[in-house]
Formats: C-alpha cells, sequence, structure tokens
C-alpha cells in the first residue's frame, strides 16, 4: 500500500492522511507526493495513478470524523464527475499509468481528513429503446 499525507498550518498543523492499495503486487495504485504541507486558504493537490491493464477510472473518497466515507466522485477515462456539493476538483486521465489529480482549494478545518482514491473498471452502455 502507499500512504499520502498533506498538513495545513493554522495555530497547530493538521495533517490529512491518504491512502490506498492495489489488488496484487503488478495491480497497483499510487498516489504523489509523499507529503505537502499547506497553510489555510492555500491549495493541495492529490495524484493518483494505476497499473491495472483495462481500468478507466479513479474513483475520490474522504474519510470523516464519524469514520464514514464521503465519495467525492470519480474520473472516467478523461472526464470528472464530481459529487454535487463537494469542494474539490478533479482532473486527468484514469486511464493505466495516466495521472489523476483531486485538486482542493481553499483550504479550511473541514478539509482536514483522509482522502482516499481507488482504480476500477467502469463500463458504460447506452440502451436504446425503440
Amino acid at each position: 500500500s502507499c500512504c499520502w499525507r498533506f498538513c495545513i498550518m493554522i495555530r497547530h498543523i493538521i495533517c490529512v492522511g491518504f491512502c490506498s492499495t492495489g489488488s496484487s503486487t503488478s495491480d497497483q495504485v499510487y498516489q504523489t507526493p509523499a507529503n505537502i504541507y499547506k497553510k489555510k486558504g492555500e491549495t493541495a493537490k492529490i495524484h493518483c495513478s494505476h497499473s491495472i491493464l483495462n481500468y478507466n477510472s479513479i474513483l475520490w473518497y474522504k474519510q470523516l470524523e464519524n469514520r464514514q466515507l464521503q465519495f467525492l466522485g470519480y474520473v472516467y477515462y478523461n472526464n470528472a464527475y464530481p459529487e454535487a456539493g463537494v469542494d474539490v476538483k478533479m482532473e486527468g486521465n484514469a486511464e493505466k499509468e495516466k495521472t489523476c489529480t483531486l485538486i482542493a482549494e481553499a483550504l479550511s478545518l473541514d478539509s482536514s481528513a483522509v482522502y482516499f482514491c481507488a482504480a476500477s473498471y467502469h463500463s458504460y452502455y447506452t440502451v436504446a429503446l425503440f
């Protein structure tokens, strides 16, 4: 597994962890950079990539204080689909060995959390009824 952490400096340092795992030794999910230190109001970027053939989506989650996961949205190929009301942006390409980025702007205490990304295969079918 690989973990990522950023910290917000206000009066004391608040650290945000970020972790994910792959399903085997050859199927991995990666995040960079390893550490970021930010002040309130600044922007943080988390980069996520994977090495899994045919996987075409990166999903983003935020772990809340009650330990429940909040789904932030996902990137399908190079299209971002953030959930309504989330305070982050997403960009990039979710294909193998490409990079997706989660962007948290105007960091605040509410930004402090554990963030997860996951790689997935998403099939999209359009059904036409006649």
